[in-house]
């Protein structure tokens, strides 16, 4: 994986899967170190390179590029310390919704080599999908090295537009929440249905997982696979009026992306 010399900044949840995904693909420990006040459970053979902050990092490594996995709200207390590394000119990577290229600009300079990317937590089973866009002073070895890290954990789309990164934050960042909590409804419906809780927890779970991994499989719009579900005058249709109607499931789908995506632009600081 010729990525260059790596600092990770932050290790929760993503920034974990995306470490794992990097290991997978061969990345060497010797390239790499993490900057996390708060390790836990890394895996062995990163344990010797965690550092609790930017500060630590050995003078003679010098990372190519810098990803940042903090939380958004965590920011602007992180990149001080990191601001060096831009005038270095060392790329950096972030997977914060709603810091923007313009932010980034602010705090690491305005030449900073900067891509903005928007991860999901899929990622963890390297099926996650992530969008990116490239500031004007990324170079193409910097955006190549962007995108062998993150495609490590999936699917990578590029665009030129950053206004999209705050609708697919609304889409496939937070998305996941909203199919785990389709598992839940389905799951609490089932029960005043009549099913044992164990039972319509169960069924949820493996009809939401299973359905979603024929989707991946199937080359059919996920349109033709819903009618190929659907009977006429069956179970299924019958359902579907209800989901389907004018204040049915794109209603609130509607109202919940709008609000996700007005919640990551006031993010952008």
């Amino acid at each position: 994986m010729a990525t260059g010399k790596i600092l990770l900044v932050g290790c929760g949840k993503m920034g974990r899967a995306m470490l794992e995904g990097w290991l997978e693909q061969g990345l060497k420990p010797a390239d790499l170190y993490v900057a996390e006040p708060h390790p836990s459970d890394l895996p062995v053979p990163v344990r010797q390179r965690v550092i609790s902050d930017s500060t630590k990092l050995p003078r003679d490594f010098r990372p190519d590029i810098v990803v940042l996995a903090v939380k958004p709200q965590s920011m602007d207390g992180v990149l001080p310390g990191l601001r060096s590394f831009a005038d270095a000119n060392a790329a950096f990577l972030s997977i914060a919704a709603g810091k923007t290229l313009t932010y980034f600009a602010k705090h690491l300079g305005p030449l900073a080599r900067v891509v903005r990317s928007m991860p999901n937590t899929p990622a963890s089973v390297r099926q996650g999908i992530t969008v990116a866009v490239a500031g004007p002073s990324v170079d193409p070895v910097q955006r190549q090295r962007s995108d062998s890290l993150l495609k490590a954990v999936g699917e990578v789309i590029w665009v030129d537009d950053e206004s999209l990164l705050d609708p697919v934050t609304a889409v496939s960042g937070s998305g996941p929440a909203y199919v785990f909590l389709l598992v839940e409804a389905m799951a609490a419906a089932g029960i005043k249905a009549g099913l044992p809780a164990d039972m319509a927890m169960r069924l949820a779970r493996a009809t939401v997982a299973g359905s979603g991994e024929l989707l991946r499989r199937s080359t059919e719009p996920a349109a033709q696979l819903r009618q190929n579900v659907t009977s006429p005058g069956g179970t299924t249709a019958e359902a579907l009026k209800v989901l389907m109607a004018d204040d049915g499931v794109q209603q609130i789908f509607d109202k919940a992306i709008a609000a996700a995506t007005r919640r990551s632009r006031e993010l952008a600081g």
